[in-house]
């Protein structure tokens, strides 16, 4: 399917339109900003236009990355994730009348994920297994438009990689009772090339509210047990 095909099938679903139908300009910046506390995950604190980002772990924090890029004008799509939360999305900070949904791309996954980097500024991708001459020739589109493609699962040549890990939940008393709050987890970053380091933050994901949130810093933490 031609790439001009696909997007004229994917206007064709209810709900569906893009950037170009909705007269939003495209963005001159080079970056998308990120919520604060997300700030420290990536060079630069902000999602860099042309690059693929791989999230593993959360897809709460492949969310979390759309919130201030879409409260700022900015267009997201997600494909092949059936069974995102809207609920979810919009306390994690995403803006719904922003965000277009295909949770069933099929077997035409290329074109889909083609026509949506043409048309939005954020796409995720649910964890689907891509070839990596695939991978590489969908990268360079991205480069090319000027996208950013949030991948849930590894994706080969990623520009950065996100991991999740040391989840936490916090609400619940010593007995078992209450309700759970929070999630505190721990955000490790790995980019490309010997210039970018790895970094890790600490997150409440979600935090109060649902939204994401900084997590208590470990010396606060230790003395808090430690007391």
């Amino acid at each position: 399917m031609a790439v001009p095909d696909a997007l004229a099938g994917l206007t064709a679903i209810p709900g569906v339109r893009t950037a170009a139908q909705l007269g939003a300009a495209p963005a001159s910046d080079d970056v998308l900003a990120v919520l604060p506390p997300l700030a420290g995950l990536l060079p630069g604190g902000a999602l860099r236009r042309g690059t693929t980002v791989s999230v593993r772990g959360a897809t709460s924090l492949a969310l979390a990355l759309l919130a201030a890029a879409t409260r700022d004008g900015s267009w997201a799509a997600v494909t092949a994730l059936p069974e995102l939360g809207l609920a979810a999305a919009a306390e994690l900070g995403v803006d719904l009348e922003r965000l277009a949904l295909v949770p069933h791309p099929g077997a035409e996954l290329t074109g889909v994920l083609s026509a949506l980097v043409d048309g939005f500024d954020l796409v995720v991708l649910g964890p689907v297994a891509v070839e990596s001459q695939l991978a590489r020739r969908l990268a360079g589109r991205v480069r090319n438009r000027g996208a950013v493609l949030l991948t849930m699962g590894p994706w080969p040549g990623a520009d950065v990689e996100l991991r999740v890990s040391g989840r936490r939940w916090h609400g619940l008393t010593p007995d078992g009772y209450g309700h759970l709050r929070t999630r505190e987890v721990v955000a490790t970053s790995v980019g490309r090339g010997a210039a970018v380091r790895p970094s890790s933050v600490r997150l409440q994901l979600p935090g109060p509210g649902g939204a994401v949130a900084a997590g208590e810093p470990r010396k606060r933490r230790l003395a808090e047990v430690a007391g």
